[in-house]
């Protein structure tokens, strides 16, 4: 796929009002993302300007591209569940079904967005059991994962408690932990997927933490906990830089 490369964020979500004010909606945190990224990828001729994002309401609006008029489609994280089958979920569903029977449009998910695309694909996503991953955890990678994300090892953002049970056949597993065994999952020219957050960041997880602690969501030592681990390294750029290499490879 060469550049410029014209990129849709189906945003399934709104972050809370002061992060938008702060940081924007999911398509800027994703345009931020990836245009750090993409001035850090050391390809020649490519940088951010070489990316034209579009973001698009997929909840509230019920929005979607045009699909002859983007190469890419990034489905986000939210705060719903994969599982569930609200009009706009299924319709997401369905659009994410198409994307995957097609071979032209490349298909990236995150969280909630790692979750439709194995829904989409045919296989179990659902609760995982015990408390949610939270804050700055490390990824277990296989070999694959080292040869995409061009590491050894993966610290991630985490605020999730819905996972993908198991990899779709033909895609290969990126990376695992003890309680989500399917951390990412790639396919050649067709698709990668992450359950952690590299979009967000030690302010945002600060927030949601403190925010769902409040809401009864965590209690004071799983807040702790987190807020203990929230500062740590996260390679929330290296995962964005394999983003831009599965787009960018023939």
């Amino acid at each position: 796929m060469k550049p410029p490369l014209r990129i849709a964020v189906l945003e399934a979500d709104t972050p809370p009002d002061d992060i938008v004010a702060r940081y924007g909606k999911y398509g800027q945190l994703f345009r931020t993302l990836l245009e750090t990224a993409a001035d850090e990828l050391g390809e020649p001729g490519f940088s951010k300007d070489s990316l034209e994002l579009s973001g698009y309401d997929v909840v509230t609006e019920q929005k979607y591209p045009e699909i002859d008029s983007v190469d890419a489609v990034l489905i986000s994280g939210s705060k719903h569940n994969s599982f569930d089958n609200d009009p706009w979920i299924l319709k997401l569903v369905e659009f994410t079904e198409k994307l995957l029977k097609q071979d032209r449009i490349r298909v990236i998910g995150v969280c909630f967005g790692h979750q439709i695309i194995g829904r989409a694909a045919g296989v179990k996503v659902g609760r995982m059991e015990g408390n949610m991953e939270v804050s700055v955890l490390p990824v277990e990678l296989t070999e694959k994962g080292k040869e995409i994300f061009k590491q050894d090892t993966l610290s991630i953002h985490q605020m999730h408690r819905d996972v993908v049970f198991e990899c779709p056949e033909g895609t290969e597993v990126l990376g695992g932990s003890p309680r989500c065994l399917v951390q990412g999952m790639y396919k050649k020219g067709r698709l990668i997927s992450v359950q952690g957050h590299p979009e967000f960041n030690e302010a945002i997880v600060s927030y949601l933490v403190i925010m769902r602690t409040k809401q009864g969501i965590f209690n004071t030592e799983e807040a702790k906990d987190a807020l203990d681990r929230v500062g740590n390294h996260h390679d929330g750029v290296a995962v964005a830089k394999a983003f831009l290499r599965f787009l960018l490879e023939d």
